[in-house]
């Protein structure tokens, strides 16, 4: 028979996440547990989780939600749960969601497949485009192939666990999930589908590139931009392609910048620059509170010309002495 639990990564949303648990309590295909990954919230989210007694959880620090779906995704496997089925705490199932998810499953070829994402306060408008479709009322077959939204209603057979593995925790967010879904489908060929009739409501989604950003607060674009070369490297086989297009990604990124940016524009390319440095090296140790440090510091000119004139006629010198 087999077993499914909902893994639910959660951080200071208490509320949202009761109306999580609720939608995953009244699924018409009973589920076989409910697990909550606690990033060290510090609202009432902990004092509620342990007052619940048909839910597990493990609370840990903030490692942000790669940290939080890898450690999910890596206790459901330990725990010999046949299907993961995973979802961020501001999302919640309709009530038949988990069945037709189900259903979509012939048992005979492995495939990843998740929810259709819909906005929660216009049940029609889908909160990204999937396929061709943005809205719900058009989508016109059972299984929209090769377009999904990974840990919004993501339903992972444990086989494809066994054969790619779980999310990288050290990629902290942003980009964690596009990365997991091309090591499965590119690296590992297999194939991912969104089910149509199988419905996940969620927010918004409110992050746009051409809207201005806050420079100084801004440090969830530091995992942006450098979990961007990670996603490369599991989208082609070949590492001058991921090279190459992590570098077409950052000239649109700086062309983003300049058409669009109000503020800081300057300071946000010297910015990239850095941060596409850590990426390069594989730097993956920095911490919100170390972006910050750097956001809130007087950068170095980003431009030196005489500096820049030395260093490609003369090649890099050591300073002259007496």
């Amino acid at each position: 028979m087999e077993k499914v639990v909902a893994v639910v990564v959660t951080y200071n949303r208490a509320a949202l996440l009761c109306n999580c648990i609720e939608a995953l309590r009244k699924q018409t295909r009973p589920l076989d547990k409910i697990l909550v990954i606690n990033n060290g919230s510090t609202d009432e989210t902990e004092s509620w989780l342990l007052s619940q007694p048909d839910i597990e959880c493990i609370t840990q620090a903030n490692v942000g939600g790669a940290g939080g779906f890898s450690r999910a995704i890596a206790e459901s496997f330990a725990q010999g749960f046949t299907y993961t089925w995973c979802m961020d705490d501001d999302g919640f199932p309709k009530e038949d969601a988990l069945e037709k998810l189900l259903a979509a499953d012939d048992g005979h070829s492995l495939k990843l497949l998740n929810c259709i994402v819909v906005n929660k306060d216009d049940n029609d408008s889908l909160v990204w485009k999937t396929g061709k479709f943005t809205k719900h009322s058009d989508v016109d077959c059972d299984l929209i192939e090769g377009s999904v939204h990974p840990f919004n209603g993501t339903l992972i057979n444990r086989r494809i666990v066994e054969r790619v593995g779980i999310p990288k925790k050290k990629l902290f967010l942003w980009g964690d999930e596009t990365e997991y879904l091309y090591r499965i489908t590119r690296k590992n060929n297999i194939p991912a589908y969104t089910v149509s009739n199988s419905v996940h409501f969620h927010p918004k989604s409110g992050f746009t590139l051409k809207q201005d950003w806050d420079y100084q607060s801004g440090w969830k674009m530091y995992y942006y931009i450098r979990n961007r070369f990670e996603i490369y490297r599991s989208k082609f086989s070949n590492p001058v392609m991921a090279i190459g297009g992590y570098i077409a990604f950052l000239v649109s990124f700086f062309a983003v910048i300049v058409l669009f940016q109000k503020t800081d524009k300057l300071k946000k390319m010297q910015f990239a620059v850095k941060t596409s440095m850590d990426a390069f090296s594989q730097k993956f140790d920095t911490k919100p509170g170390d972006i910050l440090t750097v956001l809130n510091t007087k950068p170095a000119p980003f431009f030196q010309p005489w500096n820049l004139i030395q260093s490609i006629v003369f090649g890099k010198r050591e300073p002259a002495t007496a």
